[in-house]
């Protein structure tokens, strides 16, 4: 048994095996990982998953992890959100080398788009979005680029600025990347890479009316910070060719992406939008109403913050989608809960006995462990006098064979205290 754990100690999964190859090349003195949130809700179970590996590889590894918001849609995102990602973090255990924002690097981007511009590789164009969809094509049917595309970059550049000067209103521009219309990755048709939207920023107010899509920031603000290992979910294994792209053209740090199966429970919604549905709807009371799957609600619930990194532990870092039994995280908390929990006594349906035989006035303190399953137990007194109060249903006047508990004739133990027997009156 010994040596099967020391084996299961060794083995690792197949990030495990790329950050270890790497530092065993000296690709990296030491390794940098991120969680890049979206401050649009409340982080749910699922993101655990993605929080406890990020920042696990970096404990194991004697790296480090950024916490980084991805704030780049300001329609969505508040500081509420924020502070709740932050508090979350926190509390399953982790604590964060850096704080940044997306929106803090709204400048350089800016700057990288620029460059693209110079060099050919981006330009303005007026479509609408269904309009732009069309010219995509289809992932069998190669798309066309429109006359936008053989704007010269002087005049790409000049539009882009108007874009940031606020010129024109939302939708009627965006910025595309030049890459490959007949590509088989449809995100490498001219991908957008920055929008108009006059909205409010959490961060920078009204200083932008003009933001970067997620593929375009991603990327980018993982290069600024010299992330060495990007980890996402499988979803994104057809973003990881643009994300190559735009740093490889913009010449810039190299990290690089790499995709794990995301977290699926049975029973369990895992999508921010639905469970922001079931908050606008007033089905719940809140995000961190306890029957919600955020972490949040779970530790309302009283699920133990070690019992959910010991769970993500378990079920591994896979390369494709499967479904966990949400009865195993349970087990988990169960597990922990027993490990860690004070035992307390009450009585829900009360029913009072005398115990005729005791002295009147004379109470007596019992004691009594407060978690068993500690190796260090700790103790309280409980009191014990002439009148106590037990279950109801822990009593029978006639009772049945093999009826354990209290009645007339029969003799039961209190916990902790004396056996005594029931009389008939």
């Amino acid at each position: 048994m010994t040596e099967i754990k020391k084996e299961e100690e060794k083995s690792l999964n197949f990030i495990e095996e790329i950050v270890e190859a790497d530092l065993q090349a000296g690709k990296y003195k030491s390794i940098l990982t991120r969680f890049p949130p979206e401050p649009n809700g409340y982080l749910h179970i699922g993101h655990a998953k993605s929080i406890c590996l990020n920042f696990g590889l970096a404990l194991k590894y004697g790296g480090k992890t950024n916490l980084r918001f991805d704030d780049t849609n300001p329609v969505t995102e508040e500081t509420e959100y924020v502070d709740s990602i932050k508090e979350d973090v926190q509390w399953l255990g982790f604590n964060w080398a850096n704080e940044f924002y997306a929106s803090d690097y709204f400048e350089q981007l800016y700057g990288f788009a620029v460059q693209l511009i110079n060099k050919g590789l981006a330009y303005v164009d007026d479509s609408s979005s269904e309009e732009i969809a069309a010219q995509k094509g289809s992932p069998t049917v190669p798309g066309k680029r429109n006359a936008c595309a053989d704007r010269k970059p002087e005049e790409n550049l000049a539009l882009f600025a108007a874009m940031r000067a606020g010129q024109f209103k939302d939708g009627e521009k965006v910025l595309r990347a030049k890459i490959d219309m007949s590509s088989p990755n449809m995100h490498l048709r001219d991908p957008l890479i920055y929008r108009i939207k006059h909205a409010h920023h959490h961060r920078t107010g009204d200083a932008w009316c003009i933001y970067p899509m997620y593929d375009f920031a991603h990327g980018q603000s993982d290069s600024i910070e010299n992330i060495t290992h990007s980890i996402c979910t499988l979803e994104f294994i057809p973003h990881r060719p643009l994300y190559d792209w735009c740093i490889e053209k913009l010449d810039i740090f190299p990290s690089r992406q790499y995709e794990f199966a995301r977290l699926n429970l049975t029973y369990t919604v895992m999508s921010k939008r639905k469970l922001l549905q079931l908050v606008n709807e007033k089905h719940v009371s809140s995000w961190d109403d306890p029957r919600m799957p955020s972490i949040s609600g779970m530790r309302r619930r009283g699920y133990p913050a070690e019992s959910i990194r010991e769970f993500c532990d378990r079920i591994g870092v896979a390369k494709r989608e499967n479904l966990i039994d949400v009865g195993l995280l349970e087990f988990f908390v169960r597990e922990m809960l027993n490990k860690k929990a004070f035992r307390r006594m009450v009585v829900f349906d009360p029913l009072k006995i005398v115990i005729t035989n005791y002295p009147e006035g004379q109470t007596e303190m019992f004691s009594s462990e407060d978690n068993p399953e500690d190796p260090q137990p700790t103790f309280r007194e409980v009191p014990f006098s002439r009148e106590l109060y037990i279950e109801q249903e822990d009593f029978m006047e006639v009772a049945p064979k093999k009826f354990f508990r209290l009645a007339p004739g029969q003799k039961v133990r209190l916990k902790s205290a004396y056996i005594f027997n029931a009389m008939r009156c």
